[in-house]
């Protein structure tokens, strides 16, 4: 009979096989590769990008040259499918230390569809995403008062002002800035993007060389004589190019014309060093407004909550130190009189309406918390690099499925604290493995269809489909029944009131209690709007992210805030004899989650402006749906879990015959 460490072992062997071992960890600084004088390397191209439709598209679905060994694609993790790179090889070769003019290929002459293709590209703003030893191209233009802005990638083409033609780019200058590297006396942990070994003595002298720290690009648009290239051929030396060059030697965009792509490589010694050659991507604009913002944010909300928090704990001790202190008949006297939270001891532990959509929640709520707490803890720490690709999303997808086990133990175990009893439980831990999970694949499956029918890069294809279902059943359905079935032998938690058997009658308020459990959610929202905006503008701009110090701050901020909220309300409700606290506990922390979805909305209309187009409307929605339902289950959860500790901790300090 199998044992469970035979189980856990099994359970750990799928995610290694399923997660493909050639991509492993990459901690920033761990490994490089160096290069010899001569040595050849290639530069990779990736999706093609755009902040005007987000839909990616395959960067050979537009008539560029192909390598000579055809296309193929780089290995991929399932955060880099799910997100939509591609990452093909490409025809551009460089040599390090030489600085070269290359001619590359010409195309047939244009068609119909091409150049219908080519100029919806351009005027979708599409981006080329080039990449060279695992740096993104990056390149630089200048606005009219000095200043420069940093872009990665370079646009398809360029439509000019009010102009009917467009152009497309064709030529790029490359520069490459190298690091002169001793390996002497250093031990390099992996030499490439295979993976991790500890490299031998032989191969510590290939180590001396050049590393490289940045990777730029200066496109331009040429018109070339084609008659000259004619009798040229790939990699064979041109006359350089100075760009940017007068608009009637660009190359337009029309019908029967022939199009030439060359390329310039220069080699540039650098001081920077391998271990910051990120920083020029991680540069944020107005960076001093972001921490100034962030800090008075979180002044404030410590400012509020340490007032909420002191008003709390003065007027709950005051009532239980008066009740306390009052003999039996003072005590008896005392609730025929007063009115309060004292006088739903018989209800307040009432089986809430719902109870296993309670638990299901709940239990999803930890699992997705505790993935977002684990996760955000890693990237502070400089575990996940925006420089592994999908590293972070593949760390989330694995995080959350080995968090089943929690999710079905704190699910299971308030299920058996609600109904008295464990029958039932394996229907429980099913839900909590599937009504989350369930949601998003739905809306991905949707959306899905929607990037199918545009042929676009960011469908996830059928395999990683069948990859997904197979990580969702195979190893997040049986670690959350598993949870569950510890849940069931875990000690029961008892009430320390009895119900009584005829609920009481609640007062008759002015208004609905679901204002009040609506408007508590601005509070925890104030703590992360800011850090919302920076992370969508991530997301829809393609930025890097990489402040999650900041992160870690503002969600550990978020967690008090959110156990707060909940407290006080719950307190409120009972003080108004409103003993059905449950499901207010949990929504008044969790509709954090509407306000983040409405600031989504807000976004997308003021901020994302240049996204046309329906179907980029429709996917931007159904993610920021999947986000807000998210936040709610987590934010809820926390709210909940911390007014049940109260409720009962208030309940059990106070003597009740």
């Amino acid at each position: 009979m199998a044992t469970w460490a035979d189980l856990v072992l099994l359970i750990l062997l799928m995610v290694v096989l399923l997660c493909r071992p050639s991509f492993a960890f990459y901690l920033p600084g761990s490994y490089m590769h160096t290069y010899s004088t001569g040595d050849k390397i290639s530069v990779k191209v990736n999706s093609l990008t755009s902040i005007e439709t987000e839909l990616p598209f395959s960067y050979y679905s537009l008539p560029y040259c192909r390598p000579n060994e055809g296309i193929k694609k780089s290995a991929e993790n399932l955060g880099e499918l799910l997100m939509g790179d591609q990452i093909d090889n490409s025809p551009y070769r460089f040599k390090v230390n030489a600085n070269e003019s290359l001619f590359l290929c010409t195309t047939k002459p244009l068609g119909e569809h091409e150049v219908k293709l080519l100029k919806q590209r351009t005027r979708d703003l599409y981006q080329v995403n080039m990449i060279l030893d695992n740096l993104p191209a990056m390149r630089y233009t200048q606005q009219k008062n000095g200043a420069l802005i940093q872009w990665t990638g370079f646009p398809v083409g360029f439509t000019l002002s009010g102009g009917s033609e467009d152009y497309i780019i064709n030529h790029l200058k490359f520069k490459v800035l190298v690091h002169e590297y001793e390996g002497s006396g250093v031990q390099i942990i992996g030499t490439g993007e295979e993976g991790l070994g500890v490299i031998s003595e032989a191969e510590k002298k290939k180590a001396n060389g050049y590393e490289i720290v940045g990777f730029e690009v200066i496109p331009c648009s040429v018109k070339r004589d084609p008659e000259v290239v004619s009798k040229l051929n790939r990699y064979d030396q041109i006359d350089p190019v100075s760009c940017p060059l007068e608009l009637e030697k660009s190359q337009i965009i029309r019908e029967g014309e022939r199009v030439s792509f060359t390329y310039e490589v220069e080699f540039v010694l650098s001081d920077i060093r391998w271990p910051s050659r990120w920083d020029a991507y991680l540069k944020m604009d107005g960076a001093r407004v972001h921490w100034f913002s962030i800090l008075n944010s979180l002044m404030v909300i410590f400012f509020l909550a340490g007032i909420v928090f002191v008003i709390f704990l003065r007027t709950v001790r005051r009532d239980l130190t008066t009740y306390e202190e009052l003999d039996k008949e003072a005590q008896a006297q005392m609730n025929e009189e007063l009115s309060g939270w004292k006088l739903v001891v018989g209800d307040v532990f009432r089986e809430p309406g719902y109870p296993k959509l309670l638990c299901v929640m709940i239990g999803d709520g930890v699992q997705i918390a505790g993935m977002a707490v684990v996760t955000i803890i890693f990237a502070a720490f400089g575990f996940m690099s925006p420089a592994s690709r999908g590293m972070l999303l593949t760390g989330m997808i694995i995080l959350y499925l080995f968090l089943g086990i929690a999710a079905g133990y704190i699910g299971v175990r308030l299920w058996r604290t609600i109904k008295g009893t464990s029958e039932g439980w394996r229907s429980v831990s099913w839900s909590i493995s599937c009504f989350f999970p369930g949601i998003v694949f739905v809306i991905l499956t949707v959306l899905n269809f929607i990037l199918w029918g545009s042929n676009s890069t960011g469908a996830i294809p059928i395999s990683t489909y069948f990859v997904l279902i197979l990580l969702w059943f195979c190893i997040s359905v049986p670690l959350t029944l598993l949870g569950g079935f510890f849940g069931t032998r875990a000690e029961e938690i008892t009430y320390p009131v009895r119900t009584n058997q005829i609920p009481r009658e609640i007062p008759a308020r002015k208004y609905p209690s679901w204002l009040l459990v609506l408007g508590a959610g601005t509070l925890p929202f104030g703590t992360l709007f800011i850090e919302l905006f920076f992370i969508l503008s991530s997301i829809w701009f393609g930025r890097f992210y990489y402040v999650f110090g900041f992160l870690l701050v503002v969600l550990f901020l978020l967690v008090i805030v959110c156990a707060e909220v909940s407290v006080v309300l719950t307190y409120m409700h009972l003080c108004v004899e409103d003993w059905r606290w449950w499901w207010k506990a949990f929504f008044a922390s969790g509709s954090v989650a509407v306000y983040v979805f409405l600031y989504s909305i807000n976004y997308l209309v003021f901020d994302l402006r240049s996204l046309s187009g329906p179907v980029s409307a429709i996917l931007y929605m159904g993610y920021s749906l999947i986000m807000a339902f998210a936040i709610m289950l987590s934010t809820g959860t926390i709210g909940f879990l911390m007014s049940f500790y109260f409720v009962h901790y208030l309940f059990s300090s106070v003597k009740i015959d």
